[in-house]
């Protein structure tokens, strides 16, 4: 039984607000443009704004976030998610363990954790986790991960043994986003085929037809 105060993870495209790309467009714009497609969960990446600059911009993306329905997490920084009033956060291998997240945010917020398989997933779900996500599915450019490459039969392996919904992470895009829903994925990360897209909210649009047309089909 559930007993969770957390409602479950909005299905579909999972769209990353990351500061290294296109970085002449303020994130509070790209926050928008995701939005204005119909993004149902926002993580905010900052890797590059100074502490106030990133404060600032985490607080405004928030409130566009809340006021469209949507979740937003943000990526590695608990304090940014506690001042910002952001839904949760996602730490990944190198960041605060989940288990410090989940203290510092209790039980009212979301953590979601990066892992590399099924013991992985089990391990996020003992440590007080909301979700994993599980990759790289495919090749990546957007970030260095010192780690092989899943392909699309592992992580439909890791997808059926979970015991958390599972979202998948690297190089997704709109070319192959239904083959990831098709495994029975919870969602897909998605991160510069959005935000590099000439119109952000059309590309957001697509991709969450894409994933609802395939999910857990199986094909």
């Amino acid at each position: 039984m559930n007993v969770s105060p957390r409602p479950p993870l909005p299905q579909g495209p999972y769209l990353l607000c990351d500061d290294s790309i296109r970085p002449e467009l303020p994130l509070v714009d790209k926050a928008g443009r995701l939005l204005e497609g119909g993004a149902r969960v926002i993580q905010l990446r900052m890797k590059h704004a100074p502490p106030r600059e990133a404060l600032a911009a985490a607080r405004a993306v928030v409130a566009l976030c809340r006021r469209a329905g949507a979740v937003c997490l943000i990526n590695d920084r608990v304090d940014l998610a506690l001042l910002s009033d952001a839904h949760g956060v996602h730490v990944g291998d190198e960041d605060l363990p989940p288990e410090a997240a989940r203290e510092l945010l209790g039980p009212g917020r979301y953590v979601g954790v990066t892992a590399r398989g099924t013991e992985g997933a089990k391990a996020a779900r003992a440590a007080g986790a909301d979700y994993v996500g599980v990759g790289p599915l495919f090749g990546t450019t957007t970030k260095v991960v010192a780690a092989p490459v899943l392909g699309l039969e592992a992580f439909r392996r890791v997808v059926a043994d979970s015991p958390l919904p599972v979202v998948g992470i690297g190089g997704v895009g709109l070319s192959n986003i239904a083959s990831v829903a098709a495994t029975g994925a919870h969602g897909a990360a998605v991160v510069s085929d959005a935000l590099l897209a000439q119109d952000i909210a059309e590309r957001v649009r697509q991709l969450a037809a894409a994933f609802d047309s395939a999910r857990g089909t199986g094909l």
